[in-house]
């Protein structure tokens, strides 16, 4: 009996066709960097204030005082949300009385912008906050399109799998990337919010599909050194590029409809590539459709100069790993030993947390100081070394420290932002950043360990809650942003805690570094404390049997 990994193994690692699919799959990865994070503009609420009609027969004095100040951030400011009554204003203008010397403005009674808002232009030409006026007592709706995103990516996590199981990655593929740019298509012309937010959640699906179904399709395409790259490095450098790109586009194009245009066409880009990404093999093979895998396989034979055998694939031979399945096991197996149970909880946790603060993070870089499009640009570099030193730190160091040390560098450096005086703001920025690259790591990282912590036979099961959970702490995460509305460092000391304390609970979860993966659960219940059953070195074959093990993140 052979497995697919002997049968493919004529093709080598890395020729020119696994180069091909390597690049191809990443790059398919570029467009939902700028379109995960484009709520950052889409949604960006500009300085404002109460509107003031030009038939309001006021004079220049009066038109200047017409909106009360209030404190915010240490400083007099204009109010929001508030104006004197118009009617009142009137009446002293037209009697000559000044604002401040004959009249006291604080005693005024005050009123609600009734006539709408006017809005500063230094940053933003146009928003979905300006278009509909998603301000004051509607501010909860602008974190509300972004939370909706995400309740999309947690509906296109439950069903991407199955999908791509029925119909075939590639397929899967290619038809998820075509909602996701068409539905964003729609979204250009909407004409309300509502509209907006509802073809938001749908474009939320199609993009956690795409990138499952480009993710399953490259570890089953790839030889066994190629898919560890592939899946720590490849598909998360090509997502931090993309999010590179989203404040370039941002600052060139200032008018959210451009600008979601502008993110939308290169999508179109990913057609051609129909005609150069194969299905996967291994899927063929496991629907029994065996001439059309053997086809793609002498394809890339062909593409990467080498005579195939005469026959490469005997059914009879190909070892049917279904048949290896003696039992099934469900969802509630995460919760049949007190062991197991506990793991779940904390990774649950876990996952959660380090969720909030990511997207939390990589949200809010329109509050900090400074230029909004180069502090955002500075959130997507911060994550390229952050992917290197985590798949460093994978290789070559526990698990468990790692992730602590990570969770421990981005949860302090949070908490310290509170502590910097406000005339040096450089540092709160260099601290956010901080911030951001060690949750990053500990993102990155977390996949790797919590599949490790699993046995075989509910692995995927074990990760897939873990992920649900994740999902859920990236809908929450637009509400710890707005949050900063009422309280400038309240976002920080929040996600700073959490992320501390979720440090601590990591330093409780048992070591996986060196130890072969549990297989079943009776194997797990071995696990006690911190300690795993003796083990010299890792089952290397084992590690890279599980591909999933070593996915890494980009939503």
């Amino acid at each position: 009996m052979r497995d697919y990994e002997e049968v493919s193994a004529f093709l080598g690692e890395w020729g020119r066709f696994q180069r091909l699919v390597f690049f191809l799959l990443s790059a398919s990865i570029v467009p939902n960097g700028f379109n995960g994070m484009s709520a950052v503009f889409l949604a960006g609420t500009p300085a404002h204030r109460c509107a003031v009609p030009r038939g309001a027969n006021l004079s220049g004095e009066w038109l200047n005082a017409s909106i009360p100040l209030e404190l915010r951030g240490g400083r007099e400011e204009p109010s929001r949300c508030r104006r004197y009554r118009l009617a009142a204003l009137a009446n002293f203008s037209a009697l000559g009385l000044r604002p401040g010397s004959d009249v006291e403005l604080g005693e005024l009674e005050q009123e609600p912008c009734l006539d709408g808002w006017e809005y500063s232009r230094d940053v933003y030409r146009s928003t979905i906050v300006t278009e509909w006026n998603l301000v004051c007592d509607n501010d909860w709706k602008g974190p509300l399109s972004t939370s909706l995103f995400f309740v999309g990516v947690l509906l296109g996590s439950f069903i991407s799998g199955q999908l791509s199981d029925k119909f075939g990655r590639k397929n899967v593929l290619f038809a998820t990337m075509a909602m996701q740019t068409g539905f964003s298509f729609i979204q250009v012309f909407s004409t309300s919010w509502e509209m907006f937010s509802v073809l938001f959640l749908l474009v939320g699906m199609g993009q956690i599909s795409n990138y499952v179904a480009a993710f399953v399709l490259g570890t089953e395409i790839l030889g066994k050194s190629i898919r560890v790259l592939f899946c720590t490095l490849g598909v998360c450098i090509f997502y931090a590029f993309g999010y590179m790109l989203l404040p370039l586009f941002a600052y060139f194009i200032r008018d959210w409809r451009m600008l979601l245009l502008a993110l939308t066409l290169p999508g179109l880009l990913c057609i051609p590539l129909w005609w150069v990404i194969p299905e996967s093999p291994r899927w063929l093979i496991s629907q029994g459709r065996f001439q059309e895998a053997e086809d793609i396989l002498r394809k890339a034979a062909k593409i990467n100069g080498i005579t195939p055998p005469d026959v490469i694939l005997d059914p009879s031979e190909l070892q049917d790993v279904d048949s290896q399945k003696q039992q099934t096991y469900t969802i509630l197996d995460l919760m049949k030993t007190r062991n197991i149970l506990t793991i779940t909880i904390m990774s649950v946790i876990l996952w959660m947390i380090i969720s909030v603060g990511y997207f939390g993070l990589s949200l809010d870089t329109p509050n900090l100081h400074g230029d909004v499009y180069l502090n955002c640009f500075l959130s997507a570099v911060i994550e390229v070394p952050a992917y290197i030193i985590s798949w460093l730190l994978l290789r070559n160091l526990p698990r468990r420290y790692s992730m602590a040390a990570a969770l421990f560098l981005g949860g302090c450096v949070l908490l310290f932002i509170q502590l910097v005086p406000s005339q040096f703001r450089a540092i709160s920025i260099l601290l956010v950043m901080l911030g951001k690259f060690g949750i990053t790591s500990a993102f990155s990282m977390v996949y790797v360990y919590t599949a490790e912590l699993y046995p075989t036979v509910v692995r995927n099961m074990g990760v897939g809650a873990s992920s649900m959970a994740s999902r859920l702490g990236s809908i929450l995460s637009p509400y710890f942003v707005y949050l900063g509305a009422y309280d400038r460092f309240l976002p920080y000391i929040l996600m700073g805690s959490l992320t501390v304390l979720s440090g601590i609970l990591t330093l409780f979860l048992p070591e996986s570094y060196g130890m072969p993966l549990p297989d079943t659960i009776e194997q797990m219940l071995l696990v006690k404390g911190l300690e795993y059953r003796p083990a010299s070195t890792r089952n290397s074959k084992d590690e890279e049997e599980n591909p999933e093990i070593f996915k890494s993140t980009a939503f």
